[in-house]
């Protein structure tokens, strides 16, 4: 009975420790929190089930995995069990959707990560339906489909920004590429409380933050950079900011009281914020355009930032956040994108060849430790990282991968 209780125990902290529940993390920043002491020669499957197509990566709140996935001409939400692999429940909706022909190596999506928060689960498909369940029955609780209202209900290449939580607000870019708004819905009743229409969405997903004594939500939309006020929605400042096809996809980080921006073509470059009264301005503190982000979204690990340049035919680089000077830089020919979460010690990088790299990086170099086959599929998803391997969407399964026997 000792050893029963015992591990009842292990795998509640197991699982508390390890909650991943929205897109990069609890903050939204690719922080792990929770990783193996030690990582073996080889990893060993726990389970693997079928889940639906799509790259919308994984999550983990409480007791359950979530996934959202496209079955059957289908989106669907499941909620797994993530010490079994067994399904607790699953909802599904009509979502017919015809890919750009520029995106068809991508698939029909979905693309956007759910989020949990306060007992509900929110998706948002690729053409912009936004659906809330109950967490734990799965129940529906309320859906908006945007399409109508803006015509078209995602930009060119499918809906790919994931939504965010805030004091009760659930805030969601929606509409296409010719017309949108940044939206705050009240996160319980989808009720519209605030709507930001001076662009249209692109492909990043939003952040938010507190600086200059205001709390903001900060992202790219079509055209611009742009941050406003979290409460009201009024707008804050504006940087313009476009990229070819209008593929503004990275997710801002921010580093102490600056914000680091990049994408395609466009380097890397650190901004400040200043306010006198309702005037805001932007002072970039620095720029780097011998390395920049297309897909990738970087990450920090204490004055470092790691991230996948698309320069070079893709390449790991490593910054110093606080100059901006480039402290190394991996082998060229990577790739085209990767996903890349942190700790405080350790660099996790999985590309879309279904392999994840772990290392140990320091100012002067990558430190690679190990490198596993994870899939046998492409994974475009970020994994989530356990406290004793790893969760994986590849394109239709997910899968759990152990550090133990």
């Amino acid at each position: 009975m000792r050893k029963m209780l015992a591990a009842c125990c292990f795998v509640t902290v197991f699982l508390q420790g390890a909650d991943w529940p929205q897109w990069r993390g609890p903050n939204r920043d690719g922080v792990v929190a929770g990783e193996p002491a030690n990582w073996p020669e080889k990893l060993n499957l726990k389970w693997k089930i079928a889940v639906g197509e799509g790259h919308a990566s994984p999550i983990l709140a409480g007791a359950s995995a979530y996934v959202f996935t496209r079955l059957n001409d289908a989106e669907t939400i499941s909620s797994v069990d993530p010490a079994s692999g067994k399904l607790r429940w699953q909802q599904h909706y009509p979502a017919p959707y015809q890919m750009n022909p520029a995106a068809t190596g991508h698939g029909q999506g979905p693309k956007s990560t759910p989020l949990y928060s306060n007992g509900r689960v929110y998706t948002l498909g690729i053409n912009g339906i936004l659906s809330c369940f109950d967490a734990e029955t799965g129940q529906l609780r309320w859906r908006k489909d945007f399409a109508q209202q803006y015509k078209e209900g995602a930009p060119d290449f499918g809906t790919a920004m994931s939504p965010v939580v805030d004091n009760g607000l659930l805030i969601v870019y929606v509409g296409g590429t010719k017309l949108g708004a940044l939206t705050a819905f009240e996160a319980a009743t989808g009720a519209v409380k605030w709507t930001w229409d001076g662009d249209s969405p692109a492909y990043a997903s939003p952040i938010v933050v507190d600086l200059g004594g205001v709390r903001q939500v900060v992202t790219q939309s079509k055209s611009n950079i742009v941050g406003v006020a979290a409460a009201t929605g009024k707008v804050l400042w504006t940087i313009p900011f476009k990229t070819q096809y209008d593929q503004n996809i990275v997710t801002p980080v921010r580093y102490k009281d600056t914000l680091i921006f990049s994408g395609i073509d466009k380097g890397v470059f650190a901004v400040r914020l200043a306010h006198v009264g309702d005037k805001w301005s932007t002072q970039t503190v620095w720029q780097n355009k011998d390395v920049a982000m297309y897909m990738n979204s970087p990450v920090l690990a204490g004055d470092l930032l790691f991230g996948f340049s698309h320069l070079k035919k893709g390449q790991i680089f490593c910054l110093d956040a606080r100059t901006g000077a480039i402290g190394w830089t991996g082998s060229p020919r990577g790739g085209d994108s990767a996903a890349m979460l942190a700790s405080a010690s350790t660099l996790y990088v999985l590309t879309p060849d279904a392999k994840i790299m772990v290392a140990r990086p320091t100012p002067k170099g990558l430190g690679e430790i190990r490198k596993y086959e994870v899939a046998e599929s492409a994974t475009w998803a970020h994994p989530v990282v356990l406290e004793d391997g790893l969760l994986i969407k590849d394109v239709k399964t997910l899968a759990r991968w152990s550090v133990n026997p």
